[in-house]
Protein backbone atom coordinates (compact mmCIF):
# COMPACT_ATOMS: atom_id res chain seq x y z
CA UNK A 1 0.00 0.00 0.00
CA UNK A 2 1.17 3.70 -0.65
CA UNK A 3 0.40 6.07 2.09
CA UNK A 4 -0.25 9.75 0.58
CA UNK A 5 -0.48 12.47 3.45
CA UNK A 6 -2.95 15.23 2.76
CA UNK A 7 -2.34 18.75 4.38
CA UNK A 8 -5.56 20.75 2.78
CA UNK A 9 -8.66 19.41 0.97
CA UNK A 10 -7.37 21.36 -2.46
CA UNK A 11 -3.76 19.98 -2.70
CA UNK A 12 -4.49 16.28 -3.48
CA UNK A 13 -2.55 14.01 -5.26
CA UNK A 14 -4.05 14.75 -8.53
CA UNK A 15 -1.65 12.67 -11.03
CA UNK A 16 0.06 10.88 -9.09
CA UNK A 17 -2.70 9.50 -7.40
CA UNK A 18 -4.01 8.16 -10.82
CA UNK A 19 -0.61 7.13 -12.18
CA UNK A 20 0.29 5.15 -9.17
CA UNK A 21 -3.93 3.82 -9.60
CA UNK A 22 -3.49 2.92 -12.91
CA UNK A 23 -0.30 0.49 -11.90
CA UNK A 24 -2.63 -1.32 -9.34
CA UNK A 25 -1.16 -0.05 -5.88
CA UNK A 26 -3.80 0.34 -2.97
CA UNK A 27 -3.59 4.34 -2.05
CA UNK A 28 -4.38 5.22 0.99
CA UNK A 29 -5.16 9.28 1.84
CA UNK A 30 -5.00 10.34 5.30
CA UNK A 31 -6.45 13.97 5.57
CA UNK A 32 -4.49 15.09 8.29
CA UNK A 33 -6.44 18.92 8.49
CA UNK A 34 -9.81 16.57 9.31
CA UNK A 35 -7.85 15.01 11.91
CA UNK A 36 -7.34 11.49 10.29
CA UNK A 37 -4.67 9.60 12.55
CA UNK A 38 -1.37 8.50 11.58
CA UNK A 39 -0.95 4.34 11.30
CA UNK A 40 -0.23 3.06 14.65
CA UNK A 41 2.98 0.46 12.53
CA UNK A 42 5.27 1.13 9.39
CA UNK A 43 3.64 -2.69 7.72
CA UNK A 44 2.60 -2.96 4.41
CA UNK A 45 3.03 0.25 3.49
CA UNK A 46 5.22 0.20 -0.21
CA UNK A 47 5.99 3.67 0.05
CA UNK A 48 4.72 7.59 1.29
CA UNK A 49 4.21 10.43 -0.45
CA UNK A 50 3.75 13.69 1.38
CA UNK A 51 1.83 16.68 -0.37
CA UNK A 52 2.05 20.42 0.10
CA UNK A 53 0.10 22.75 1.81
CA UNK A 54 0.04 26.48 2.95
CA UNK A 55 1.25 26.08 6.27
CA UNK A 56 5.25 26.44 7.12
CA UNK A 57 7.02 23.13 8.91
CA UNK A 58 7.67 25.24 11.85
CA UNK A 59 4.21 26.29 12.60
CA UNK A 60 3.48 23.38 15.30
CA UNK A 61 1.30 25.40 17.13
CA UNK A 62 -0.97 26.44 14.82
CA UNK A 63 -1.04 23.03 13.36
CA UNK A 64 -0.27 20.26 15.81
CA UNK A 65 -0.40 17.08 13.49
CA UNK A 66 3.09 19.02 12.08
CA UNK A 67 5.10 17.30 15.58
CA UNK A 68 3.74 13.99 14.69
CA UNK A 69 4.56 14.42 10.72
CA UNK A 70 7.83 14.89 11.55
CA UNK A 71 8.28 12.05 13.84
CA UNK A 72 6.36 9.67 11.60
CA UNK A 73 8.78 10.56 8.43
CA UNK A 74 11.56 10.29 10.76
CA UNK A 75 10.53 6.77 11.13
CA UNK A 76 10.20 6.43 7.33
CA UNK A 77 13.45 7.11 7.46
CA UNK A 78 14.74 4.49 9.49
CA UNK A 79 13.05 2.46 7.81
CA UNK A 80 14.06 2.89 4.73
CA UNK A 81 10.77 2.93 3.02
CA UNK A 82 10.59 4.60 -0.50
CA UNK A 83 9.33 8.77 0.51
CA UNK A 84 8.63 11.15 -1.69
CA UNK A 85 7.90 14.95 -0.68
CA UNK A 86 6.50 17.51 -2.87
CA UNK A 87 6.72 21.10 -1.79
CA UNK A 88 5.80 21.02 1.95
CA UNK A 89 6.39 17.71 1.81
CA UNK A 90 10.28 18.06 0.65
CA UNK A 91 10.35 21.08 3.48
CA UNK A 92 8.93 18.37 6.47
CA UNK A 93 11.79 15.57 4.98
CA UNK A 94 14.25 18.03 5.11
CA UNK A 95 13.22 19.00 8.99
CA UNK A 96 13.02 15.37 9.60
CA UNK A 97 16.74 15.14 8.51
CA UNK A 98 17.70 18.08 11.20
CA UNK A 99 18.05 20.82 8.34
CA UNK A 100 16.65 24.27 8.33
CA UNK A 101 13.68 25.33 6.30
CA UNK A 102 13.47 29.26 6.02
CA UNK A 103 11.95 31.66 3.46
CA UNK A 104 13.01 30.87 0.01
CA UNK A 105 15.42 33.94 -1.87
CA UNK A 106 11.95 34.56 -3.99
CA UNK A 107 8.95 33.53 -3.56
CA UNK A 108 7.90 30.95 -6.31
CA UNK A 109 3.87 30.83 -8.26
CA UNK A 110 3.68 29.63 -11.93
CA UNK A 111 5.89 27.87 -14.31
CA UNK A 112 9.55 27.91 -14.27
CA UNK A 113 12.90 25.93 -15.73
CA UNK A 114 14.86 24.11 -13.17
CA UNK A 115 17.51 22.17 -13.80
CA UNK A 116 19.41 18.76 -12.60
CA UNK A 117 22.86 18.83 -11.06
CA UNK A 118 25.34 16.30 -11.76
CA UNK A 119 24.21 14.01 -9.56
CA UNK A 120 20.37 14.84 -10.32
CA UNK A 121 21.99 13.68 -14.12
CA UNK A 122 22.85 10.37 -12.63
CA UNK A 123 20.16 9.60 -9.98
CA UNK A 124 17.36 6.86 -10.50
CA UNK A 125 14.73 9.93 -9.90
CA UNK A 126 15.54 11.28 -13.01
CA UNK A 127 16.69 8.81 -15.63
CA UNK A 128 15.69 9.44 -18.87
CA UNK A 129 14.65 13.28 -18.15
CA UNK A 130 16.29 16.50 -19.47
CA UNK A 131 19.07 18.59 -17.56
CA UNK A 132 16.37 21.32 -17.81
CA UNK A 133 12.68 21.20 -17.84
CA UNK A 134 9.42 22.83 -16.54
CA UNK A 135 7.88 22.45 -12.89
CA UNK A 136 4.65 24.49 -11.52
CA UNK A 137 6.37 26.26 -8.35
CA UNK A 138 4.10 27.83 -5.26
CA UNK A 139 5.82 28.53 -2.51
CA UNK A 140 8.14 30.85 -0.13
CA UNK A 141 10.26 28.91 2.28
CA UNK A 142 12.88 26.60 0.49
CA UNK A 143 14.67 24.02 2.53
CA UNK A 144 18.43 23.37 3.18
CA UNK A 145 20.14 20.33 1.93
CA UNK A 146 20.59 17.93 4.84
CA UNK A 147 24.42 17.44 6.08
CA UNK A 148 23.91 13.56 4.64
CA UNK A 149 21.25 14.62 1.74
CA UNK A 150 22.58 15.13 -2.41
CA UNK A 151 21.12 18.32 -3.79
CA UNK A 152 19.22 16.80 -6.93
CA UNK A 153 18.62 19.98 -8.70
CA UNK A 154 18.39 23.69 -8.92
CA UNK A 155 17.57 27.12 -10.22
CA UNK A 156 18.27 30.86 -10.26
CA UNK A 157 15.77 31.67 -8.36
CA UNK A 158 15.37 29.06 -5.52
CA UNK A 159 19.03 27.05 -5.67
CA UNK A 160 17.46 23.96 -3.78
CA UNK A 161 15.01 22.21 -5.87
CA UNK A 162 15.35 19.05 -5.47
CA UNK A 163 17.21 16.45 -3.00
CA UNK A 164 17.72 12.98 -1.88
CA UNK A 165 18.28 11.65 1.85
CA UNK A 166 19.96 7.77 1.89
CA UNK A 167 18.62 5.44 -0.87
CA UNK A 168 15.32 6.53 -1.61
CA UNK A 169 13.47 9.01 0.20
CA UNK A 170 13.30 12.20 -2.01
CA UNK A 171 12.13 16.01 -1.60
CA UNK A 172 11.41 18.28 -4.26
CA UNK A 173 10.68 21.70 -3.78
CA UNK A 174 8.31 21.56 -7.00
CA UNK A 175 4.53 20.56 -8.36
CA UNK A 176 4.81 18.02 -11.21
CA UNK A 177 1.30 16.47 -9.75
CA UNK A 178 -0.96 19.24 -10.80
CA UNK A 179 -3.53 19.84 -13.74
CA UNK A 180 -5.63 23.25 -14.62
CA UNK A 181 -7.97 22.61 -11.33
CA UNK A 182 -5.26 22.56 -9.16
CA UNK A 183 -4.38 26.18 -10.81
CA UNK A 184 -7.54 27.51 -10.71
CA UNK A 185 -8.73 25.98 -6.88
CA UNK A 186 -5.15 27.32 -5.51
CA UNK A 187 -5.51 30.78 -7.42
CA UNK A 188 -9.49 31.31 -5.75
CA UNK A 189 -8.04 30.27 -2.52
CA UNK A 190 -4.72 32.05 -1.95
CA UNK A 191 -4.95 34.81 -4.04
CA UNK A 192 -6.93 37.88 -3.24
CA UNK A 193 -10.62 37.87 -4.29
CA UNK A 194 -10.74 41.54 -6.71
CA UNK A 195 -7.12 41.83 -6.96
CA UNK A 196 -6.89 42.49 -11.21
CA UNK A 197 -3.18 41.94 -10.85
CA UNK A 198 -3.60 38.40 -8.83
CA UNK A 199 -6.57 37.65 -11.50
CA UNK A 200 -4.01 37.99 -14.44
CA UNK A 201 -1.90 36.07 -12.68
CA UNK A 202 -4.17 33.16 -12.79
CA UNK A 203 -5.22 33.43 -16.12
CA UNK A 204 -1.60 33.20 -17.12
CA UNK A 205 -0.77 30.41 -15.74
CA UNK A 206 -3.57 28.40 -17.13
CA UNK A 207 -2.72 29.59 -20.36
CA UNK A 208 0.82 28.88 -19.55
CA UNK A 209 -0.40 24.89 -18.64
CA UNK A 210 -2.11 24.76 -21.97
CA UNK A 211 0.95 25.35 -23.63
CA UNK A 212 2.79 23.18 -21.54
CA UNK A 213 0.72 20.73 -20.50
CA UNK A 214 1.89 17.77 -22.79
CA UNK A 215 5.31 18.15 -22.03
CA UNK A 216 4.77 18.83 -18.41
CA UNK A 217 2.73 15.92 -17.68
CA UNK A 218 5.39 13.75 -19.83
CA UNK A 219 7.87 14.82 -17.49
CA UNK A 220 5.70 13.90 -14.67
CA UNK A 221 4.90 10.63 -15.96
CA UNK A 222 8.95 9.73 -15.98
CA UNK A 223 9.52 10.70 -12.54
CA UNK A 224 6.38 8.44 -11.49
CA UNK A 225 7.53 5.60 -13.40
CA UNK A 226 11.19 6.06 -11.94
CA UNK A 227 9.64 6.38 -8.59
CA UNK A 228 7.66 3.11 -8.74
CA UNK A 229 11.06 1.14 -9.95
CA UNK A 230 12.53 2.30 -6.92
CA UNK A 231 9.58 1.08 -4.68
CA UNK A 232 9.52 -2.34 -6.63
CA UNK A 233 13.75 -2.41 -6.09
CA UNK A 234 12.86 -1.39 -2.40
CA UNK A 235 10.73 -4.58 -2.51
CA UNK A 236 13.24 -6.38 -3.93
CA UNK A 237 16.02 -5.29 -1.39
CA UNK A 238 13.95 -5.82 1.78
CA UNK A 239 13.15 -9.60 0.91
CA UNK A 240 16.42 -10.50 -0.02
CA UNK A 241 18.17 -9.37 3.16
Amino acid sequence: MILILKHIEIEGPETIGQFLTDEGFAIKVLDLHKGDLFPKTFDHLDAVIILGGPMNVYEEKKYPFLKEENTFIQGILKRGIPFLGICLGSQLLAKASQATVGSSPEKEIGFSPVQLTTAGKKDPLFEGVKGQFDVFQWHEDMFEVPANGTLLASSSVCPHQAFRVGRCAYGVQFHIEITDKSIREWSDEYFTAGDRSFAQKKKTMLEDYQKKKDQFHGVADKIYSNFLDIILQSQSHQVTK
